[in-house]
């Protein structure tokens, strides 16, 4: 089912078509196509399951085996390998957050950093001002919502064009996912389009649109 609250951009930022992708011989994804706007926020809704992480993996490369075509900026990145898209302009945070556990808040944010880092860095800590605090801290000793404000300003250090989100508000405090919807919902307003898979309506009634996702298909 795909609820539309305004109308899809002509020349999406990225669009997949026809996407089918495979776990060794079991099939994940059937058939799958959507598009993102440029500025637009789509929200990809589903039960656990259903096919959304592997939706944003195959997007960035990551799954084994992958049919279809996936364009980005007008541009067929479909053999393209996970490094080229991050560096191309693709963003992508994680359900696991994948963070560098070992290291300072800062050593994380600075890891993978593009383009002007000192800029960019007190760009992201005004956006999750939680973490000035704590650039000095091990990452392996914050919480679990302090642990996904970090993956996300990480991912935002490499100057992403585009981001995609994998359940960022999932099992996590209210308090911080309060912080993390403004965010979210701040980059938004600068522009900034976003793919995000989740399962619990944070995003969804403010989605430009909602996608939903079925046993890897897309719901009629």
């Amino acid at each position: 089912m795909v609820a539309t609250k305004s109308a899809a951009v002509s020349t999406p930022i990225l669009a997949v078509q026809n996407l089918k992708v495979w776990y060794g011989a079991a099939q994940a994804l059937f058939d799958v196509s959507l598009n993102v706007g440029h500025g637009e926020l789509v929200v990809l809704q589903g039960l656990n399951g259903a096919g959304k992480s592997t939706l944003l993996q195959a997007i960035m490369g990551l799954s084994p085996r992958i049919l279809g075509v996936i364009s980005y900026e007008n541009n067929s990145i479909s053999s393209w390998e996970p490094h080229r898209r991050a560096q191309a302009g693709l963003g992508y945070v994680a359900e696991d957050r994948r963070l560098f556990t070992g290291l300072t808040v800062q050593e994380n944010l600075r890891v993978a950093a593009r383009g002007d880092v000192d800029a960019n860095e007190a760009r992201v800590l005004a956006l999750f001002p939680a973490l000035k605090t704590m650039l000095r801290r091990v990452s392996s000793q914050m919480s679990g919502g302090e642990q996904q404000m970090l993956a996300i300003a990480r991912t935002l250090m490499t100057s992403p064009r585009l981001l995609l989100l994998d359940e960022p508000c999932e099992g996590i405090s209210p308090v911080l996912v309060e912080s993390i919807v403004d965010a979210l919902l701040l980059l938004r307003a600068q522009g900034m389009p976003m793919l995000v898979a989740e399962q619990n309506n944070l995003l969804a009634d403010r989605a430009d649109r909602v996608i939903t996702l079925v046993a890897g298909q897309l719901s009629p």
